[in-house]
């Protein structure tokens, strides 16, 4: 089964593109990738000192000469030849604009990028193709063993939109033999004192009403057995809390959507799923978007 056949690999020259190379080969055929980029974006092409003491006869660095770090990056860790692959190395003042740019003249259907932890570097880039990046996007943790995920999280809202991500979601989870954990994150609305109940009692008629609607919402695809974890949020970040519960239950992978459609779709809305991307330093996790829906970001930015 083919979910992605093109894929772009983002790539900074340091450790971290290692771990990249590494677990994108382990991924790569699962996947259906038949053709993998590996981008490298730059302000400038100043080679970081440990590349230079790596490869002492670079003495001024060009578009060359990174693109064969990357080459011999991918014959070291064994990439599959029989992967069409494309090395290029771009230099800009807008590293997130000409990445971006790239995906969407390559025609990507998955963006791959790496979230470190210990190594030196913020994130802001990988951030950003996260949230515009015109197809669905993969980010690799530092440290994660490289393995297929057997437990995946996804969270979910019910909205009309959530069902494309669901879909994906069963299909991904039975290529794998993996198991399928939906979870949702309800709240007590303010005011509920005025009803004459109880914090605990109106919690509880929240939690039932959200069951209804996870049952609605499941009879509409393959399992309708699976049950969905229901979360109280009593004030906290909701980012924090689908992180905490990913790991409460060791989950491998978090699958996210782009986008909510309804003001409950809390843990889907732009500004939540951007918070759980950037505090989520642990576990991979695959942001899937239908191809294009970003578009318009794109046709603004060629048109600058």
């Amino acid at each position: 089964m083919k979910f992605f056949s093109k894929a772009m690999v983002g790539l900074d020259l340091t450790e971290m593109d290692d771990n990249l190379i590494k677990k994108t080969a382990v991924f790569i055929k699962f996947l259906g990738i038949e053709k993998c980029y590996f981008l490298h974006v730059a302000k400038n092409l100043e080679i970081p000192k440990e590349v230079l003491d790596q490869y002492p006869d670079l003495i001024a660095p060009t578009d060359e000469s990174v693109e064969k770090i990357i080459k011999d990056k991918l014959k070291e860790y064994n990439f599959p030849e029989d992967i069409e692959t494309e090395v290029f190395v771009e230099e800009g003042n807008h590293p997130l604009d000409t990445f971006l740019r790239w995906a969407k003249l390559k025609d990507v259907d998955l963006v791959i990028m790496g979230r470190k932890d210990s190594l030196p570097g913020n994130g802001v880039l990988a951030d950003g193709v996260a949230k515009k990046a015109p197809c669905s996007v993969l980010l690799i943790q530092e440290k994660r063993p490289v393995k297929f995920p057997k437990k995946i999280l996804i969270p979910t809202d019910f909205s009309a939109h959530n069902h494309m991500i669901y879909d994906f979601a069963e299909r991904i989870a039975e290529k794998l033999d993996a198991e399928l954990i939906p979870m949702h994150i309800y709240e007590v609305p303010h005011g509920y004192s005025k009803t004459g109940k109880s914090f605990e009692e109106f919690s509880e008629i929240m939690k039932e009403n959200a069951q209804a609607d996870f049952k609605k919402f499941v009879s509409k695809h393959n399992h309708t057995d699976l049950e969905c974890s229901l979360v109280l949020n009593e004030g906290k970040n909701p980012a924090q809390l689908i992180l905490d519960f990913a790991q409460e239950i060791d989950a491998d992978m978090i699958l996210l959507g782009s986008r909510g459609r309804t003001r409950s779709a809390a843990i889907l809305l732009g500004s939540t799923a951007e918070k759980l991307i950037h505090v989520n330093k642990y576990l991979p996790m695959l942001i899937f978007k239908k191809k294009g829906e970003t578009m318009g970001f794109f046709d603004a930015l060629f048109r600058i």
